[in-house]
């Protein structure tokens, strides 16, 4: 059996039915929801990675805070190597934490500038390693340090993140992420903040990753592009619901979801015009709540009918590894 096979077999962590709603307000007796993700079954596999592509509100991020516990789901479970992480005790949580590790966004807020780069990796490993010497605190993190391309890593631990670039800094919150061990990584779009300079630099440091520790790893990014470059899957979210999943290379040569096709023109092309009708579906995104119906895409959808007002499209196989939910593919 090959890698890749047995990889599909033996998914790290599963997504099955999860819905997730926010309360939005209310009156007297009457409260406001929001459903911000429908029905999501996702899986995440040893040395692959998932790439969540989908526009501000599509449920993104979202999805990464319930992986990772900071929310709950409204409905559905959660199984990480088979076994639901919704009732853990406090010791299985605190394991959890160690084997799921967040990469966020914005490597100038997810750095406390009061403390040293060297504190910064050395919490963790004293977190989930309260009995480690002190000299091994150090070695370990001068060794992740050194993994994430910061030379020489002695040159880092003192210095404070305002003295490191943006690249850098990322850099730092990878190594703080790898630090522990991790088996599943959720990277929250980590290269939106810095320069496309320094982008590759950090994709290909994940990728390296990716490989040689056979992490998994769930990729939240607005970008297509770097979502066929860097993952081997992807999942394309449009208010909460996946509309479509196939292998990347799929999704960006046969997109057949509405939807995709509209995220794949517009990537910038110098040759292309965008037309009228475009731009003014382009600004009509739905707020869904649990009464909704329908397809949320409806309103934007060219091939719209009546059956997509009424109706929502159950998920359709066109091939063993490409799914989408739409009534006119």
């Amino acid at each position: 059996m090959s890698s890749a096979v047995s990889a599909e077999a033996r998914p790290l962590v599963e997504m099955l039915a999860v819905d997730k709603d926010f309360v939005l307000g209310g009156f007297w007796k009457k409260t406001l929801s929001m459903r911000a993700l429908s029905q999501i079954s996702l899986a995440l596999h040893p040395g692959r990675a998932l790439a969540m592509v989908g526009e501000s509100g599509s449920g993104k991020s979202t999805t990464a805070r319930l992986i990772c516990r900071a929310s709950r789901p409204s409905s559905g479970d959660i199984l990480f190597r088979g076994k639901s992480i919704l009732d853990l005790d406090r010791k299985a949580a605190a394991e959890y934490r160690r084997e799921v590790q967040m990469i966020f966004q914005d490597p100038f807020g997810s750095l406390n500038p009061a403390l040293s780069i060297g504190h910064h990796i050395a919490r963790p490993l004293r977190i989930h390693n309260p009995a480690l010497p002190r000299a091994e605190v150090r070695d370990r993190a001068l060794a992740v340090l050194e993994q994430v391309g910061l030379h020489p890593s002695a040159d880092y631990l003192a210095r404070s993140p305002h003295e490191l670039s943006g690249g850098q800094r990322q850099r730092v919150a990878i190594a703080r992420a790898l630090s522990v061990g991790p088996s599943v990584l959720l990277a929250d779009e980590p290269t939106s903040m810095l320069d496309v300079s320094v982008r590759l630099g950090i994709l290909n440091l994940l990728q390296d990753t990716k490989e040689q520790r056979q992490v998994a790893v769930l990729y939240i990014t607005h970008d297509i592009a770097t979502a066929r470059y860097f993952a081997e899957d992807t999942a394309v979210l449009y208010a909460g619901h996946v509309v479509e999943r196939a292998p990347s290379q799929t999704i960006t040569e046969r997109p057949a979801h509405p939807y995709t096709q509209l995220l794949i023109a517009s990537v910038p092309n110098p040759e292309r015009r965008i037309t009228p009708t475009a731009a003014r579906r382009a600004a009509d995104i739905p707020i869904w709540t649990a009464e909704s119906r329908g397809c949320p895409f409806t309103s934007r959808c060219p091939r719209a009918s009546a059956i997509c007002r009424e109706t929502l499209p159950p998920p359709t196989k066109i091939d063993a590894s490409h799914v989408v939910s739409c009534h006119h593919i």
